[in-house]
């Protein structure tokens, strides 16, 4: 999980953030980026990407991560950004403010897939959420910051479950937006939603 890391370490590379997202798939909400710069010598074999970790295990390492850090950057953009610029541009657009919020400026940044126009040198990797703990850290940071916004949307509005669906379109949260209606915060592009007129 450090291969990427430690080439760039090699070649005297000391601030190395890890970015990535979470939330293009939802219907409702903000997606979330975090940008993670770890210590050099930092290494917790549990860290890996996010959508393989229990809720608890994400938990745990939020903290561990929020411990170790150099430095952490969150970025968001609204489901209105989204529904404005499409879920890529909002992405790229909340992943550069992710970069942005650091308090240490990286030297060079891992990305998940997507290529960033930034000022730093970056390497987009395939998959890098399995492949570079600086990518999986972010993606923790971005779960965990996401579920818990999605929690706290579930107490305004518990019939649409978003405590557990954490805001995809599962069977429950579709039924409830035909019953309930679409509200401020669903991205009104995404279908099932598009095709609702009573927005």
């Amino acid at each position: 999980m450090k291969e990427f890391e430690d080439e760039l370490y090699l070649k005297g590379i000391n601030y190395i953030a890890g970015v990535d997202e979470v939330g293009r798939g939802p219907l409702v909400g903000p997606v979330v980026t975090a940008a993670v710069i770890l210590p050099k010598d930092f290494v917790d074999e549990r860290i890996n990407d996010s959508k393989k970790l229990t809720e608890k295990k994400r938990e745990l390492l939020y903290n561990v991560i929020m411990e170790n850090a150099i430095s952490v950057g969150i970025g968001m953009s609204s489901n209105e950004v989204i529904d404005e610029i499409n879920i890529l541009e909002a992405t790229k657009k909340a992943m550069i403010e992710a970069i942005s919020n650091l308090n240490v400026k990286p030297e060079h940044i891992l990305i998940d897939a997507v290529k960033l126009n930034v000022d730093i040198p970056s390497t987009s990797i395939i998959k890098g959420d399995a492949k570079s703990q600086s990518i999986a850290a972010a993606s923790i940071i971005a779960k965990v910051t996401r579920d818990r916004m999605m929690v706290e949307l579930d107490k305004e509005h518990p019939e649409y479950d978003f405590k557990h669906n954490k805001g995809y379109g599962t069977k429950k949260h579709i039924d409830a937006i035909y019953k309930y209606g679409v509200l401020p915060e669903h991205r009104k592009t995404f279908a099932p939603i598009s095709g609702i007129t009573k927005v």
